[in-house]
């Protein structure tokens, strides 16, 4: 919440980042089990009798690396992506496996928390059963390799398909959608645009051909990327976009708007997360070098 407060997209330009690269993966297991060392002698102090006995500081260390190191993993799988080398290199890495918020996932992992919850005997004991959990997390595994395996299969099928025009494929996206595992967006630099198309694995062929729409792609050297560059919300928004595409129009006082769209989540201006407004003081003929996103046919 903090990086709210550093401006216009702050939390774009922080999250997944400092905290989730490898130097901050390496040092916060050991924070947080000094910080669960001093809590306990600290309760145990203030209520003078304390716990029959102390926190063991070697298995706090075990269960944070475990947790902490995971979190980054999981993030990793989703389209949004992770910066593992952060704060050395921003490179974001992309693993297109889950939905972001997989309600399979979700619904199994769910499933061995309520199973295997305590429950009291009938002499009054409470029993923990941990079998419900270790299945959960083994069907959750599984699911998870299953993802990565149908993604990685579908990115060379769609890169087949999108090829088949002569044109080579710079840059692939094949995203899982929600709750259909046999369902796939595919946003695809190509050439002067990008290809934005649905996947399905029961099509022949499994580019839907009446799913094409095609979005004019900026160059590097664009007029309106470089004004949007100069302004934080601009530039934030830039180096966390994936597919950026670019739309100008005229506003209303004078000047323009540049509209900055992330194919990854949004296909037109103000659809909500994927997408931001620059109000910049230079006229639409200055910035002749965009192009607006469109859909058009194949």
């Amino acid at each position: 919440m903090l990086a709210y407060a550093d401006g216009p997209a702050a939390d774009l330009a922080f999250r997944r980042g400092w905290t989730h690269g490898i130097p901050a993966l390496i040092v916060l297991p050991l924070l947080l089990t000094g910080a669960m060392v001093l809590l306990d002698r600290g309760g145990r102090r203030l209520r003078h009798a304390g716990l029959p006995s102390g926190v063991v500081p070697r298995e706090i260390l075990r269960l944070s690396a475990i947790a902490i190191l995971t979190h980054p993993i999981l993030d990793t799988l989703n389209v949004y992506g992770m910066r593992w080398l952060m704060p050395f290199n921003g490179r974001w890495f992309y693993g297109d496996t889950l939905f972001i918020l997989d309600p399979w996932l979700w619904l199994v992992l769910a499933a061995g928390v309520v199973l295997g919850r305590p429950r009291r005997t009938h002499r009054g004991y409470l029993e923990h059963g941990t079998r419900p959990a270790r299945a959960a997390l083994a069907v959750a595994t599984a699911y998870m390799v299953g993802m990565l395996l149908l993604g990685l299969a579908a990115r060379g099928i769609a890169r087949r398909e999108l090829q088949a025009s002569g044109v080579p494929v710079e840059r692939l996206m094949v995203a899982p959608q929600l709750v259909t595992p046999l369902v796939r967006q595919v946003v695809a630099a190509q050439g002067d645009v990008y290809r934005v198309v649905t996947f399905r694995w029961l099509g022949r062929p499994h580019l839907d051909p009446a799913s094409w729409r095609s979005v004019p792609r900026p160059r590097a050297d664009d007029p309106a990327l470089a004004a949007a560059r100069a302004t934080p919300l601009g530039r934030r928004f830039l180096g966390w976009a994936r597919f950026p595409a670019v739309q100008v129009e005229a506003a209303p006082g004078g000047g323009s708007l540049i509209h900055l769209i992330d194919l990854r989540y949004a296909d037109r201006p103000g659809a909500g997360f994927g997408t931001v407004t620059l109000a910049v003081a230079a006229p639409p003929a200055a910035l002749v070098g965009s192009a607006a996103p469109r859909v058009s046919p194949r």
